[in-house]
């Protein structure tokens, strides 16, 4: 008799550690979904501010800048072409991320996203670049060459405007850099909480 109730005792002991195993696992897997989540939620915001803020300079920052100063018209329309061009990899990106769907999806299928996404990425920070570069060439040559309408000579009233220039560069850099490391800070808590995850598919 005692060790029947003896072994009816283990095997409630059992059950309930297998449970709680069960439960445990559950609040683990939720937990770094949640992180996940978070992190995803972060990068979405990051696309999300950088395409409103290229839209309004599209516009109207520009449009008005073109409005009331004698900029020539070709100098606007390539300023707005390469803005226009520079939308394109933001789209990619958000189209990427709009298929993230961490519960419908399997982990195999969001980390190819993920590579897919870093890729669009790169490819960005490579050709955007050059655009910019190359427009602003562009841009210089098109005002201090052909637009007639404009002294672009040196003169000390020009310190303040430049100086102003310099520091709004300067505060765009360090801004742009905050948001690239704490983007890719971002993505690898999501390529981090897809490997654990995985993990837990595999079981």
């Amino acid at each position: 008799m005692e060790l029947d109730e003896l072994k009816a005792g283990w095997n409630v002991l059992n059950n309930r550690l297998a449970e709680s195993e069960v439960v445990n696992m559950r609040l683990v897997r939720e937990m770094i979904s949640l992180k996940t989540r978070s992190a995803y939620d972060g990068v979405c915001r990051h696309n999300y501010y950088n395409l409103i803020v290229c839209v309004l300079i599209i516009c109207g920052v520009f449009p008005y800048v073109y409005i009331n100063t004698p900029i020539k018209t070709f100098s606007f329309m390539v300023v707005e072409a390469v803005l226009v061009i520079g939308l394109i990899p933001m789209v990619q990106k958000l189209s990427l991320l709009s298929r993230f769907n961490l519960d419908g999806k399997r982990c195999n299928e969001l980390q190819g996203l993920v590579l897919r996404y870093k890729k669009v990425c790169h490819q960005e920070s490579v050709w955007v670049i050059a655009l910019v570069a190359i427009a602003m060439v562009a841009f210089y040559i098109s005002e201090l060459f052909f637009n007639d309408q404009v002294n672009y000579a040196f003169s000390s009233r020009a310190l303040l405007p430049l100086g102003l220039s310099l520091l709004t560069f300067g505060l765009s850099f360090m801004l742009a850099q905050w948001q690239r490391r704490r983007h890719s800070r971002q993505l690898q808590e999501i390529e981090q909480g897809l490997q654990e995850l995985k993990e837990f598919e595999n079981q």
